[in-house]
């Protein structure tokens, strides 16, 4: 529900008034769809891998990347049942530790969220559910906000694996409650602006996207057991599709591309698998335009390029290429294991759940696999996604972090 009329006014001066032009990186690049806008990197690796600049061991359990700043770069990690916030310079030394609290220490333990950082504030979500505002230049908590009691939720089996979504003033997250379902907090006090029933159902552990589609600005995320569309604005329920996986985990961000949503999910079931929503003109309804539920993707993401899908078959050893028109599925291969994927100046960057990162240049036609190297380093699950800035490839495993070379020279 809306919290009153001081609230809502406050948000349209946020939004329009007090809209920010800063830029900044975020979860899965820029625009949240896995394509980074890099120039002049390498068209190929060396036998061993590009150079490693420089790592670390000892950041804990963790999943999440790394947010880049002005100056630092931002990691989440977990020791014993604590979580910390790691702040490195760009040589890989350690400017500061700190610790922010208590984090999931349950099943596949350690932090889930990727920090984001604008200008000098740097926020981050617990996996027990806890919003997070830090300056980046001293690490000083700034202010922090518990979901699950603030706006009366409950964690999920995995804990809260939600990257912040900010636009502008706004900070958008999804506790999950049954009134306060998706809610916009102020960036700079953590007050908030407003809440959304949305559609009652619990979290999902999606990092939510914002679509701006011709006049209206939608926050899309899926919940456990469907996607749906607020407004950004007022927090506006519009719309819900089914959209099933057994264990309710819907870790993927859903992609905007030309008037059309695309959300992919693993599971063998009706409404599940991979499927494409066309918008409305207003962006207030939607229609199925085709879904394709053998094509299954629980947490690698997926890219879309130039009318094409490309993502892995979760725990199936194949990636796939499909068409946005109809969803039908043109190729699998299998010569690399499925993972996460990554886009940049037109090639893709793949890294799989068996600790291999690859450079691939993929098409409708064929999946190539041009350079490969293994992670040398950390532990644990290989399900932090790649993470491209300034001429460097970021990969996270476990408690270890690696910063590769790959600028063309």
């Amino acid at each position: 529900m809306l919290y009153g009329l001081q609230f809502f006014l406050l948000s349209v001066f946020l939004l329009q008034g007090g809209k920010s032009d800063i830029k900044y990186l975020q979860w899965r690049g820029p625009q949240r769809n896995g394509i980074y806008s890099e120039a002049g990197l390498f068209k190929s690796w060396p036998s061993g891998g590009p150079s490693l600049i420089w790592s670390f061991q000892g950041l804990g359990s963790g999943h999440g990347n790394i947010g880049p700043g002005k100056d630092k770069i931002f990691v989440l990690g977990m020791t014993g049942s604590t979580g910390f916030l790691y702040a490195f310079d760009y040589k890989g030394n350690l400017a500061w530790k700190k610790e922010y609290g208590a984090e999931w220490n349950a099943s596949y333990v350690g932090a889930r969220s990727t920090p984001v950082v604008i200008g000098n504030l740097v926020y981050f979500e617990s996996g027990m559910g806890t919003v997070y505002c830090f300056d980046a230049e001293t690490g000083g908590k700034i202010w922090s906000v518990d979901l699950l009691k603030k706006f009366n939720a409950e964690n999920v089996t995995w804990g809260m694996a939600e990257s912040l979504l900010i636009d502008g003033d706004y900070l958008y997250c999804t506790p999950g409650g049954k009134e306060n379902n998706i809610v916009a907090l102020n960036r700079f006090t953590g007050a908030t602006i407003w809440t959304s029933p949305g559609n009652r159902q619990p979290s999902a552990y999606c990092s939510p996207l914002l679509v701006k589609h011709n006049q209206t600005s939608l926050i899309v995320t899926m919940t456990a057991r469907s996607i749906i569309g607020v407004d950004a604005l007022t927090g506006q329920f519009y719309w819900q599709v089914p959209q099933f996986q057994g264990n309710k985990i819907h870790a993927n961000t859903p992609v905007y591309y030309q008037g059309r949503i695309y959300c992919s999910s693993d599971y063998d079931e009706t409404n599940s698998g991979l499927v494409a929503l066309k918008l409305s003109e207003d962006g207030k309804r939607v229609s199925v335009e085709w879904r394709n539920e053998s094509f299954r993707n629980l947490i690698g993401g997926i890219i879309i390029s130039d009318n094409h899908i490309y993502g892995s078959m979760y725990r199936k050893g194949t990636w796939s290429c499909l068409r946005t028109s109809d969803g039908q599925t043109l190729y699998s291969s299998d010569k690399l294991g499925d993972g996460s994927i990554i886009m940049d100046e037109g090639l893709f960057y793949c890294y799989s759940e068996k600790g291999e990162v690859a450079l691939v240049n993929a098409n409708p036609v064929s999946f190539n696999v041009i350079s490969r190297f293994k992670v040398p380093l950390g532990t644990d699950q290989h399900w932090a996604h790649p993470v491209i800035y300034q001429g460097r490839l970021y990969i996270r495993h476990g408690d270890a972090l690696m910063v590769y070379d790959i600028k063309a020279k």
